[in-house]
Order: C-alpha cells, then structure tokens, then sequence
C-alpha cells in the first residue's frame, strides 16, 4: 500500500510556477484588485452626485405593481422563449448532428451546410429578419388571429442558432467516444445507422448535458435582444417601467435576474457533470475530478480504487501497466 497523490490538470498542460512566479502573480492580482475597487468607488461616486443613487429613484423596483405588471410578467416571457428554444434546439441539433455523422455524402453535405450557415449568421440579424417576413407570410396565408411575430421571431432565431451549436455538441461527442464502442456494435452485427442511434449517440448524449445546460443559458441571455423587435422580456420591461427617469434603476434589477438565474444554471451544470462522473461508483472525489465525463463507471473503478481513511490506495493496476512507473515514484 502506497500514498498516492492524483496529479493535478493543470500540471498536464504546463509547469507549476515556482517561488519568485507566485509572488509575482499574487501582487499582479492585488494591484488589479485595487485598481477594480477604485474604478467601482468612482463609478459609485459619480453615481452618488448625479442623484442616482438616492432613495426615492429606487421605489418604482420595491414596488408591488412594478412586479406584478412588468418584471415577473417579462421574466415568465424571457423563461418562455427560452425554455421553447432549447427543447427545439435540441431536436434540430439531434437531427442535424446525426445528419452529419451520417454514411451518406449528400447528408453529410447538407446537414453541415445548414449547420454551418446559421452558427454564422447573427441571432439578431435573424430575429429582425423572422420578425419583418412573418406579418407578410401572415397576411398571404389569411390567418385571422395570427400568432405573435416578434415571439416567433425570437424562439425560431434561438432555436437556428442554439441548434447548430447542439448538432456540433452531438457529432464532438460520437467522435470522441472510444473506438472500440463503435467496433463492438459492429461485431454484435448492427448496422452503422443502427449503431449510431443505440450505442453512440445516447453516450454522447450522457456527455453533452452539461453542454446543454451551458447552453441553455447562452439561450436565456439571447433572448434579451427580443427586445430590439419590441418582444415583452425582462429587458424591454425594465427599460419600460425605468422610461424616462429610474432606468438605470430597473436595468440593475433586470441584470442581478439574470445574473442570479444564469448563475444558478452554471452551478446546476456542474453538479450535473460531476454526478455524471460518480455515477453508480464511489471513486476518490479528487480523482472523479480527473476522469473523463463518459467514462463508465465499471471502468473508472478499475483506474481509481477508493481511498481509506488513512489517504492510501490500491495502485496495481498502474504497476501492471506502467512498469517504469514502479521505479520512477517509489
């Protein structure tokens, strides 16, 4: 039995900076500490002589009305077309990330050029485009009670763009998985096509949540800009109920929404990864760290064995497969 310390990630990718190189990123990080701290009292002072910062520009956030009829209405719409999007985007992404994987040229042609085209145009660009051609399409299909544009506008814009960068997410993750997953589909005599949609992708899947959570907020934030097209989310409400005098007000309470929200996605995505890796194993909680998101579980405990109580471990495996090893760090 041998102490084993599990060497750090970022000790892979380059060297652990000596004495002299953490003393001198330590005072580089005071002085741009001081240096944000300054520029946010200066920022807070001005604020302060203007006016803005006293009390009676902030009771129009307090108020009861201002939530029941601007700010939770705004963000139950931005939820809304966020919620719809990423659903959608992950269908398209499904469809477009399969195509792209797919044994046929022509589908591969296509679905990469689809992809390719709308993580290129701009959310924005697309939304203002959606939302100028709808009423058109609308009155030539003679819809009496057509739905709302600018609502369309925003999720069918998310969903184009979020979809693309999902259908990316799908073929990374087939493509990273271990070759031996496709081989061994092949040798219990699935077809390519067969194998892509029973082994392959629901791995990649496992491998893509906290992706797609990431995601999610990337959805969240961009349908903000609806509010360019005059769609009713937070934004366009707080700039609203703020319009002409408090907006910076409002606006603040929008961001710290959206902060908390955005925040909290982050974090779920995180413990989603990290659950992910432990799943049905009890591994050194250092070591689920290291280990790739779609490793099996059956497999990560043949690489790491739990730890006991006295911070030793069980290392014949690596014995086993490293024979220089036994020299090197006894």
């Amino acid at each position: 039995m041998r102490e084993v310390t599990q060497p750090a990630m970022h000790s892979v990718l380059f060297d652990s900076p000596g004495p002299k190189m953490r003393r001198t990123i330590g005072f580089v990080n005071l002085v741009g500490g001081i240096l944000i701290l300054a520029a946010l009292a200066f920022a807070i002072n001005q604020l302060r002589l203007a006016g803005q910062l006293d009390a009676w520009m902030w009771r129009v956030v307090i108020q009861r009305d201002s939530w029941v009829y601007y700010l939770l209405p705004g963000l139950l719409r931005t939820i809304e077309a966020a919620v719809v999007s990423i659903i959608g985007a992950v269908i398209f992404g499904l469809i477009f990330g399969v195509g792209r994987l797919s044994q046929s040229f022509v589908v591969r042609a296509v679905a990469g050029a689809v992809v390719e085209f709308f993580r290129a145009v701009p959310v924005l660009l697309m939304m203002i485009f959606l939302w100028s051609f709808l009423p058109v399409l609308y009155k030539s299909l003679g819809l009496v009670r057509p739905p709302d544009p600018s609502f369309i506008a925003v999720v069918v814009a998310l969903i184009l763009y979020n979809g693309a960068v999902c259908a990316d997410l799908v073929r990374t993750g087939v493509t990273n998985l271990p070759s031996g997953q496709a081989e061994a589909a092949a040798a219990i005599g699935l077809r390519p096509h067969q194998a892509l949609s029973s082994v392959l992708v629901p791995q990649a899947l496992l491998s893509m949540l906290p992706a797609l959570i990431a995601q999610l907020v990337v959805a969240l934030k961009d349908s903000a800009l609806g509010q360019i097209i005059a769609y009713s989310e937070l934004l366009r409400q707080a700039v609203l109920l703020g319009t002409p005098m408090q907006t910076l007000q409002t606006l603040a309470v929008a961001a710290a929404i959206f902060i908390g929200i955005n925040y909290g996605l982050g974090k779920a995505g995180e413990r989603l990864a990290r659950r992910m890796r432990s799943r049905t194993s009890r591994l050194d909680e250092e070591a689920i760290d290291e280990l790739p998101i779609n490793v099996p579980a059956i497999v990560a405990q043949d690489i790491v064995e739990p730890v006991d109580q006295d911070g030793y471990t069980r290392v014949g495996w690596r014995d086993d497969q490293w024979p220089g090893w036994r020299g090197e760090h006894r």
